[in-house]
């Protein structure tokens, strides 16, 4: 396949995934169309049946898709770098069709038949690494085990995105991630570490106007 070819199936697939978000987001899994997405992304159904070989393999890739609409935007490190990754996600799942639909499969999935973990396991492994960092720069308490806190901190941000959406569809989405961390930090962080981490809610905007979280004051 040539370079252009390339590039052109690339972004063949990027249009096909976002329609697919656009229309998950709408309507849900049972809801949503192949026909409708196909017209949403200005292709055939060949083209996207080429890339996707079913409506269920088209969810899967737009659940495990949430990563690659959060990482980018972030550049800071450590402790500091976890809590921009859930300041960020609570501000995209606000604005970003593929975060949400992501978000929405992954909790109704079992209703289409699948039982598929890989999103929920490729969050913890991205707060992993950036947990196993902080300890590296002696910003965790020894009791804290980066391993256990990223698999507690998937599923509280999981509950707290549920209870915001049921509530005001997430509107407060953002304040209540703070409030997270207000509780959680000082479990896990040593103190002058806990003290210096910044929460406020604006670090998940900064990427609003091209730019990215930077290192605050983590390290």
């Amino acid at each position: 396949m040539s370079r252009p070819t390339q590039e052109r199936a690339v972004r063949t697939r990027e249009l096909i995934l976002k329609a697919a978000a656009e229309e998950f987001d709408e309507k849900g899994y049972a809801g949503a169309s192949i026909t409708k997405i196909v017209d949403r992304a200005g292709v055939t159904a060949g083209a996207l049946y080429f890339h996707f070989q079913s409506k269920q393999g088209l969810a899967s890739a737009v659940m495990n898709a949430q990563s690659g609409a959060i990482e980018p935007l972030i550049g800071s490190e450590g402790l500091q770098r976890l809590v921009d990754i859930t300041l960020v996600w609570a501000r995209q799942l606000q604005v970003d069709p593929v975060l949400r639909a992501g978000v929405r499969l992954a909790v109704e999935q079992g209703s289409f038949g699948l039982q598929d973990a890989s999103s929920y396991q490729g969050w913890r492994t991205i707060m992993g690494e950036c947990l196993h960092e902080a300890a590296r720069k002696g910003e965790l308490r020894p009791e804290a085990d980066p391993d256990r806190v990223a698999a507690f901190v998937v599923g509280a941000c999981t509950g707290v995105q549920l209870y915001a959406q049921l509530l005001n569809g997430r509107k407060d989405l953002t304040e209540r991630t703070v409030h997270m961390w207000e509780l959680l930090l000082p479990g896990i962080a040593v103190p002058d570490v806990a003290d210096r981490i910044e929460l406020d809610g604006e670090r998940g905007k900064r990427h609003d106007d091209g730019g990215v979280a930077d290192g605050g004051t983590g390290g």
